[in-house]
């Protein structure tokens, strides 16, 4: 296993990202990108086992060391997918596969669904469509966001008096994980500040969607898919309990030991993820 990686960043006009670039240069176009509060370093014990793929792994808008959306902006799926569509131009790439996690997985099949002639595969780890409601939520869903935005403008980020507790935060978070990945994942998301450390993620990141698609709208973009998909459902992860949306899907799927993060947790879970993705792409 080689561990060489470029540092890289992309100016796209409206926003500029930061990047990690694994591979042969010859290799299959692929965007990695990770979920919700984390970053490249995601990817960071994945990408160097996948063999004959050229991969760039993203820091997501607000994320690690991108920029954050101007004043007044959001985080909408379609901002991301225009990121992404973006940073295949900067790239070169006409078309290209995408290995999503979580939040990844879900810009992913968004993107894939929206624009099917641009992806060659979909590689999808424990995320797979949009979460959903029905048309009866969208006034009060639209209320609680915005009570929620104007109620940030008072909030400070936490503040960790040393790195470790910063760590140990970070571990026992929405989604937990183990000590290593945190790790990994402080690497890229961690800024000093006065009194100690805080995470770099865009504070708005944590705010609630304004609007959501219908279940049937939220298909309609799986059902448009028209490469090769492969899912990976982590069995202690966040899709292993939505059985009946899962035999929906045409995609080829794959339950592996592990929680949500089970690509970054350790060594065992990256390598069982990467022999699973090593045979879909089918590049020796």
């Amino acid at each position: 296993m080689t561990t060489e990686m470029e540092e890289v960043r992309l100016n796209l006009g409206h926003i500029e990202l930061a990047a990690h670039l694994f591979g042969p240069v010859d290799g299959l176009p692929v965007i990695a990108l990770h979920g919700w509060l984390d970053n490249a370093n995601s990817f960071a014990r994945l990408a160097p086992r996948l063999k004959g793929l050229r991969i760039l792994a993203l820091d997501l808008a607000g994320h690690g060391h991108s920029e954050h959306r101007p004043a007044g902006a959001g985080y909408a799926l379609a901002d991301y997918a225009h990121d992404v569509l973006r940073v295949a131009e900067q790239m070169g790439w006409e078309r290209f596969a995408l290995l999503g996690h979580s939040l990844g997985a879900i810009i992913s099949v968004v993107l894939a669904g929206a624009l099917p002639e641009r992806v060659t595969r979909l590689a999808l780890i424990d995320g797979v469509i949009p979460p959903s409601s029905g048309p009866q939520d969208a006034a009060e869903r639209m209320g609680m966001a915005l009570q929620a935005q104007l109620r940030l403008d008072s909030k400070r980020k936490a503040v960790h008096p040393t790195l470790d507790q910063a760590i140990e935060a970070r571990m026992k978070g929405l989604v937990a994980v183990s000590r290593e990945a945190a790790e990994l994942l402080a690497q890229r998301g961690l800024m000093p500040v006065p009194g100690g450390f805080s995470w770099r993620s865009d504070s708005r990141l944590t705010l609630p969607s304004p609007t959501r698609l219908n279940e049937a709208q939220a298909m309609s973009f799986v059902q448009r898919i028209a490469c090769p998909a492969k899912l990976v459902v982590a069995a202690d992860g966040m899709l292993a309990r939505h059985g009946e949306l899962l035999e929906q899907l045409p995609f080829e799927r794959e339950q592996l030991p592990g929680g949500h993060h089970l690509h970054l947790n350790d060594e065992t879970g990256a390598t069982l993820v990467a022999d699973c993705f090593n045979r879909f792409f089918g590049i020796s």
